[in-house]
């Protein structure tokens, strides 16, 4: 007899951390990110419009029943949500919270008046609400007259409760007490009409204020995804004003200051006449930016353009405040500039893509003024201001610094906690796809080895599969005594790249607080060079991000490889998922596809760190290439989507190859959100689009979390 363990219910209740949507927290308090704050006017007229057209054309929708579809399969797997377990993916477990959205987790208490207890608010909120019901034949509860109190009454929070309760009467009208269909909340078709317009709608958010401080990196986040805007604080200011005023009585001694009244690099010994000190500054933009390659992505951009003036900000650079301000309001009004993605070696800062970004602020270089291509100059003139005359010291200070290093590695981060919280719920899904076991994901087996990493992706695996119905089919008289890696392992694996990752983000959110320029004006007034703005901290950081999106891949691609193959004869489904075994190839083809990914992330995942080439006349020797990592990173992690994709599209139909048998709530769920996006395969077919369509969904979410 196999040692497997069967999976039952405790006491009647499920445990679905991944089905209730907990976000796996890997990034800081990632579930700040995005927060609105409510208008303090109500909502914006624009925004009435939105909700009030859309409601209007979802009426007849309703009548028609387009949004009551049930999901395919869940006729055989109707379960009532009982309790929702904290997530373990997160570091930390707050109560629930009130963030102007949905339910979150973390912040002021439960409501007393709500007749509910804090642990079962958000799904019997979702229940009661009509944005998510068991096809179970129960009759729909009433829209909860307490969600004002949960949500908030104003700003966003106040459009989801008015949206739920009118969703909650309109389905009762619609389609009568009683009926198993499960439409949605109104609320869940805002979502990708609004976050069209979170650039417009600015004014209803709270600004991120910028101090002498450190930045949070959920707050950078928040302003790079959803252009919340930002501020200079007074107390920014005042550093401002005395490091610049230190600037100015150094340009008046006889000694030379490096980037004040010298040149620069190799450069660095002559002497720079006090008249010409203000043309050096507009020189050095000019002649640095000789970047090359396809623009970097907006989302980068915006990051570069935020770190750059939280670096200025905090007074150790000596620039003049509006230098500051004017770049704050180009990323306010959403003036981006073109920047080339490539000819950063990652020391003395990300020169030429700064120089680029530089270049617009004194009115030259190519700028995107929300999607229209137009000078610097005209895109200043739109916004109010005119191009800057840069003083003493400014060019240096906008050019030095590790902010495309920062900016794009943040991001990275942020997509490789979806990529790891996916890799889990499909690693679970697999489990029962192979009709392997549980026995490995013991909670006691894996405390004994004592890294916290995988004891998290373990319970999550678990809570995927509680009360699966596949894994108590076989968990007597099976003769296999274990699985392979690929499934054994998957904690272990997974789980120290999750471990990784929060050393990797504990390095940037340190770089959040930095000042990378060269030299440094210290508060004493003193000019200090250094090498503040070398990028080795971040580059190997970026590396090592690279060695762990390979192994989510790689043990991916085995768990596609050994489920494809037909090698274990007790799993009970033909090799390849073939039908019609020779007639048809089944899946044959798509194991190939992730094997060659999965070379190609092997190769992109060479160090650049280690790769060092001189420059400057070899003044400055020793580079850290930090941008070549963080590009090597996001191709990896693009990859790595598509990956995932294959292992999911396969191990989703092998589970429905096992009907009628249930698989756990988690991975019903994850099932349930695949079929929405592909059909299932009935006979041999391309599948190269139902894997893009995957890959594509899975980069910028986790399909068993509520959306925040």
């Amino acid at each position: 007899m196999r040692g497997r363990q069967a999976t039952h219910k405790a006491g009647g209740q499920t445990a679905e951390c991944c089905a209730t949507g907990r976000l796996p927290r890997v990034v800081g308090n990632r579930r700040q990110v995005g927060n609105r704050q409510g208008h303090e006017h109500g909502q914006p007229p624009h925004r009435k419009a939105i909700r009030n057209a859309l409601i209007r054309w979802l009426r007849p929708a309703r009548r028609a029943g387009h949004f009551g579809q049930k999901r395919r399969n869940t006729e055989y797997c109707g379960r009532e949500d009982k309790t929702i377990p904290k997530d373990p993916l997160s570091r930390r477990h707050e109560e629930p919270v009130n963030r102007g959205r949905e339910m979150t987790t973390s912040g002021p208490k439960h409501n007393p008046e709500c007749k509910k207890s804090p642990a079962t608010i958000t799904e019997s909120k979702r229940n009661d609400c009509g944005s998510r019901r068991q096809n179970n034949g129960q009759k729909h509860g009433p829209a909860c007259h307490n969600i004002r109190e949960h949500q908030g009454a104003e700003g966003r929070g106040a459009l989801r409760a008015r949206a739920h309760h009118k969703s909650g009467k309109n389905h009762a009208k619609n389609h009568g007490q009683g009926s198993n269909r499960a439409a949605p909340g109104v609320v869940h078709l805002f979502r990708p009409l609004l976050n069209r317009y979170r650039p417009i709608t600015m004014s209803a958010m709270k600004p991120l204020v910028l101090t002498s401080g450190s930045l949070a990196m959920a707050d950078a986040l928040d302003v790079i995804r959803n252009h919340r805007p930002v501020t200079l604080g007074p107390d920014a200011l005042n550093a401002m004003t005395k490091a610049q005023a230190s600037v100015e009585d150094l340009t008046n001694q006889a000694e030379p200051t490096y980037g004040v009244n010298t040149g620069f690099g190799s450069l660095s010994r002559h002497r720079i006449d006090k008249e010409d000190l203000q043309q050096l500054q507009t020189n050095l933009i000019r002649s640095h930016a000789a970047g090359v390659g396809e623009p970097l992505p907006n989302p980068v951009v915006r990051g570069m353009m935020l770190l750059l003036a939280a670096s200025l900000a905090r007074g150790h650079s000596g620039i003049r405040p509006v230098v500051v301000t004017t770049l704050l309001e180009m990323l306010n009004h959403n003036v981006q500039p073109i920047i080339p993605s490539r000819g950063s070696v990652g020391a003395s800062g990300d020169l030429a893509p700064l120089a680029h970004l530089a270049l617009v602020l004194i009115g030259e270089g190519e700028v995107d003024d929300q999607g229209n291509m137009c000078t610097g100059k005209d895109a200043l003139k739109r916004i109010g201001l005119a191009p800057l005359t840069l003083a003493t010291k400014e060019g240096l200070a906008l050019i030095n610094g590790t902010h495309l290093m920062a900016a794009h590695g943040i991001i990275l981060i942020e997509e490789a906690n979806t990529m790891l919280a996916n890799a889990t719920d499909i690693a679970a899904l697999s489990i029962d796809a192979c009709l392997g076991t549980n026995a490995y994901l013991n909670a006691e087996l894996n405390n004994i080895r004592n890294h916290p990493g995988p004891v998290r992706v373990a319970t999550r695996m678990r809570q995927h599969l509680e009360g699966s119905e596949i894994l108590a089919s076989h968990s007597n008289d099976d003769p296999r005594v274990q699985d392979p890696y690929s499934l054994r392992a998957a904690p272990m694996v997974l789980g120290s790249c999750l471990d990784q990752l929060e050393s990797i983000e504990k390095v940037f959110a340190r770089e959040l607080g930095a000042v990378t320029d060269n030299p440094i004006v210290l508060r004493d007034g003193r000019a200090i060079s250094g090498a503040n703005f070398h990028g080795m901290p971040l580059a190997l950081a970026l590396d090592q991000l690279k060695l762990c999106v390979a192994a989510v891949a790689g043990i991916s691609e085995r768990r596609t490889y050994w489920l494809l193959s037909g090698r274990d004869d007790q799993s009970g489904i033909p090799a390849y998922l073939a039908r019609e075994a020779g007639l048809e190839s089944g899946l044959m083809i798509a194991q190939y596809t992730a094997a060659a990914l999965v070379n190609e992330i092997r190769v992109a995942c060479a160090p650049a760190s280690c790769h060092n080439i001189s420059t400057s006349a070899g003044i400055e020797d020793f580079n850290s290439f930090g941008p070549t990592a963080a590009f090597g990173a996001q191709h990896a992690l693009d990859l790595a989507a598509r990956v995932l994709a294959v292992e999911l599209l396969c191990s989703a139909e092998a589970v429905e190859l096992r009907r009628p048998l249930c698989s756990g709530k988690g991975n019903e769920t994850l099932l349930g959100w695949v079929r929405q996006l592909i059909s299932s395969r009935y006979t041999d077919r391309p599948v190269g689009s139902d894997i893009e369509a995957l890959a594509s969904a899975l980069r910028t979410k986790n399909p068993t979390r509520i959306e925040p």
